[in-house]
């Protein structure tokens, strides 16, 4: 490993952002470095220190020996820490947001939504710090008492994706921290100044040396299987495709590695005949739209009745085509790029394969002229529900707009799907609306609206979505091991 000394910087809009990797409270440089492109130019932002397998152990054994002092650091001195580099964070939100939509392509008003709900999860975990609880009681047939406590379960692994940077960074260091485990951030090769920069707020924050520990790498799967495969490892968390997030519950599987994973999502986006149709079709654009389609709880698949589909469908074609497609740093764009060439390309493919069964194309359908890796938003109306392109994970600005005749047939069509993340069910009548949300086989279902993450909700999923809560009260009880306690306790000895 290179011996830390001065961080490498970029400047990046005026500003200096570290680009080198973060091992034991030192900024650290390596020997070989990968390009960070602005989606929405194809120009190189900087030049980011591409970490090696024999970095990533170093982290683990950073995070190891920092891990017993900090499990045992007072609750209100960890909730210190806390407030000190949420603070930090609020003062630096400008850097935060801009450098996000630089590197992500998202617009600027997603992107200040992305930062306060990042920091609004770290300032909740601040808070629930001194408010983790055990339970005690009478063992069952008398004689002892039953205490259950809890314990961090040790160095963890955070593996982040790049389509929400700064909010998954938060909301699993967070959580991590909060209880008491030290950590090893993977950021993702598309987005790593986003982590730099709250990375750096932590550490000027004062959290101390090896409690958290930053990776960039373009090898990542040799990476994250070294330190799968270290049995000093005892958690990992990760965000990501369902097929990655398999590969890593098989290698959790050697050393029995606690695991949550937040994993695709299918979800169906159901608007039952009595719903509004204005605020369906608004949220429905919010939800399948919002990061260019990009989000694993994105609108998969707009499930109408039959009695309302040409009404909606018109609306939220017009909506649709409203949307204005550019750089994220112009306050009119909507629509930011796609991440990538070829994450492009695999759009492109998209609406070949559903123009290929039979689809009608409403609206959209092709890329964007320009420099950057822009498409349109598209529509499509479809009938061949049973072929296998209508049961995978889009991850695109594509919508899909599917037509049933009864509030039983919507929600079979919704559930027929190996994912379980997120649902969302439109209608004006209550009773509708929780007999619905009970039978849906999903996680997560939102009600008359397109966006529900919030830090004091339990976010995840089941089924191929994956393990485990992140938010919550639940969020912090992740990162923590119960440890049950049988205590003797003779009555008569105390005299009683």
């Amino acid at each position: 490993m290179t011996t830390p000394t001065a961080p490498v910087t970029a400047q990046v809009r005026g500003r200096e952002i570290p680009v080198d990797l973060y091992i034991d409270g030192a900024w650290t440089h390596a020997a070989e470095t990968f390009s960070v492109i602005n989606p929405a130019t194809g120009q190189t932002i900087a030049e980011v220190a591409d970490g090696t397998v024999e970095q990533s152990l170093a982290a683990l054994d950073a995070a190891v020996a920092a891990q017993d002092t900090w499990r045992h650091v007072l609750p209100r001195e960890r909730a210190d820490l806390f407030h000190r580099a949420h603070r930090l964070l609020l003062q630096r939100a400008d850097e935060i947001v801009e450098t996000m939509t630089l590197e992500s392509g998202k617009p600027l008003g997603e992107a200040r939504g992305e930062f306060q709900l990042s920091v609004d999860f770290f300032l909740w975990y601040a808070e629930q710090i001194a408010h983790l609880h055990g339970t005690y009681a009478h063992g069952s047939r008398g004689a002892y008492r039953v205490v259950t406590t809890h314990q961090p379960v040790g160095p963890c692994l955070l593996i982040t994706p790049w389509n929400f940077p700064l909010l998954m960074i938060a909301r699993k260091a967070g959580a991590a921290l909060a209880a008491g485990c030290t950590v090893v951030v993977k950021s993702a090769k598309e987005t790593p100044l986003t982590c730099a920069l709250f990375v750096q707020a932590l550490h000027d924050a004062g959290f101390p040396a090896g409690v958290v520990n930053l990776l960039h790498t373009t090898t990542s799967s040799k990476v994250s299987a070294a330190l799968m495969a270290d049995s000093r490892l005892r958690k990992v968390s990760f965000t990501g495709s369902t097929g990655v997030g398999s590969t890593l519950l098989s290698q959790a599987a050697a050393n029995i590695t606690n695991a949550s994973m937040e994993l695709g999502g299918d979800g169906p986006f159901i608007v039952l005949d009595d719903a509004d149709l204005d605020l369906a079709a608004e949220q429905a654009i919010v939800c399948k739209f919002r990061n260019a389609g990009q989000a694993c709880v994105a609108a998969n698949r707009i499930i109408v009745d039959s009695r309302v589909t040409e009404e909606f469908t018109a609306k939220f074609v017009a909506l649709t085509e409203k949307l204005k497609v550019g750089d994220g740093f112009d306050p009119a764009t909507e629509v930011g790029p796609i991440i990538s060439a070829q994450q492009r390309d695999t759009v492109k493919e998209l609406v070949n394969g559903f123009s290929g069964i039979g689809a009608t194309l409403l609206t959209g359908g092709k890329e964007v002229p320009g420099d950057g890796f822009f498409f349109e938003p598209t529509v499509f109306s479809v009938t061949e529900a049973d072929d296998d392109l209508c049961h995978q994970e889009l991850f695109a600005p594509i919508a899909t707009i599917y037509t049933v005749d009864s509030v039983a047939e919507a929600v079979k069509v919704a559930n027929d799907t190996t994912y379980g993340l997120a649902a969302y069910v439109f209608t004006r009548n209550v009773d509708r609306a929780i007999a619905v949300s009970e039978r849906l086989d999903f996680g997560m279902v939102g009600i008359n609206r397109g966006i529900m993450a919030d830090p004091a909700a339990a976010f995840g999923g089941i089924k191929a979505s994956g393990l485990g809560r992140e938010g919550g009260h639940e969020a912090i009880y992740e990162f923590l091991e119960p440890k049950y306690l049988a205590i003797t306790v003779d009555e008569t000895e105390a005299g009683l």
